[in-house]
């Protein structure tokens, strides 16, 4: 399997300097817009267009189960993870609502559910195993499976149109499966990296630590980035990060939910150091790792709404702020096309009968 991503291009530093000039000769003071004018940038720079257009955007949700939720990580039983895919595909989640107000296309990935599901419309069935292995044993996964993971995640993405790609996930237990990626890939001590997940009380998250410490002293040599995939699972996880690589690649607008899909990126980061560049991180959720997984990542999330749900609903809600970034690109007048004369420093000036901005 081909894990390379080749996204250099001479002519990208000639986009960059285009793009700016356009933002900047918006009608209205020098980056007035803010983040929303670097949104804009970062969008054109993925999609390669002074004028770019969000197209047939697709959510795509990946759902798994884990062998560590039986030591009690969670506050929620394994069961919960089938059962709220099933609401998925019945249109009665959070992420569901979001993609009808957004107009997202969304499918839903079977990569390692323990149930067997009717096949339906929106639901792909590219389950590996029923869950993954008790990391505290053993490795979550085989590496091959971890491999046949990845790839399945690649190619979910190459057979979806469109060039964008909201990532989500579900999973009973995969907070733990990211916060001991966190640990091991980013060098972070577990405590800085787990939270209480979907509801964790004090006891609660002094188990889900302590089952947490007994994994990582399990796996020492799971220092690489698909050595701890493979180590701490999950298959959902896994299929994100094939997912994230193949996004990107295809220069598509990846645009990352929380926690455990900033975790996938994680890892693919490590496998390709530009990866990166071709997200979007859609908010700061309250989980207590991400902050600091963000920071590690150098980049700068566009919501902080005190988020914990998953789903690819943090992606979805940050979804209208792409829009208008591309949108302020393409159609706001520049000071010439308007007539509007500027100041020496660039800001705009007001007009004959005009109000100062």
């Amino acid at each position: 399997m081909n894990l390379s991503l080749d996204i250099s291009d001479t002519d990208l530093v000639g986009l960059r300097t285009r793009l700016q000039h356009r933002l900047d000769r918006k009608t209205k003071p020098l980056g007035s817009l803010g983040s929303i004018e670097s949104l804009a940038l970062q969008i054109g720079l993925i999609l390669r267009s002074e004028q770019p257009a969000l197209v047939r955007p697709q959510l795509v949700v990946f759902a798994g189960d884990h062998g560590l939720a039986a030591r009690g990580v969670s506050a929620y039983p394994s069961d919960v993870t089938w059962q709220m895919v099933e609401n998925f595909l019945a249109g009665g989640a959070a992420v569901n609502v979001l993609a009808r107000q957004h107009g997202l296309a969304l499918t839903v990935i079977d990569a390692g559910v323990r149930h067997d599901f009717a096949p339906r419309p929106g639901l792909l069935d590219r389950k590996i195993a029923a869950g993954t292995a008790d990391a505290f044993e053993g490795p979550a996964m085989s590496e091959a499976q971890c491999l046949l993971a990845v790839r399945a995640g690649r190619e979910v993405v190459r057979e979806l149109p469109g060039n964008a790609l909201l990532l989500g996930e579900m999973g009973i237990g995969n907070t733990s499966s990211a916060a001991l990626l966190m640990a091991r890939l980013a060098g972070e001590p577990i405590e800085r990296c787990i939270g209480r997940g979907t509801g964790l009380d004090d006891t609660g998250l002094l188990r889900k630590l302590a089952v947490l410490r007994g994994v990582l002293e399990r796996h020492p040599r799971a220092v690489g980035p698909l050595q701890a995939l493979s180590a701490f699972g999950g298959f959902e996880i896994a299929m994100l990060v094939g997912a994230v690589l193949q996004g990107v690649e295809d220069r598509r607008v990846v645009v990352v939910d929380g926690f455990i899909t900033g975790a996938a990126v994680l890892v693919a980061q490590q496998m390709v150091s530009a990866v990166v560049s071709g997200c979007v991180f859609s908010h700061r959720s309250d989980e207590a790792g991400h902050a600091l997984m963000l920071q590690g990542l150098g980049v700068k999330p566009l919501l902080d709404l005190g988020l914990r749900l998953g789903e690819g609903s943090g992606a979805a809600l940050a979804w209208p702020l792409l829009e208008s970034a591309v949108r302020l690109l393409r159609e706001m007048a520049s000071f010439e096309s308007a007539g509007v004369v500027t100041g020496d420093d660039g800001t705009s000036q007001p007009a004959e009968g005009g109000a100062a901005a």
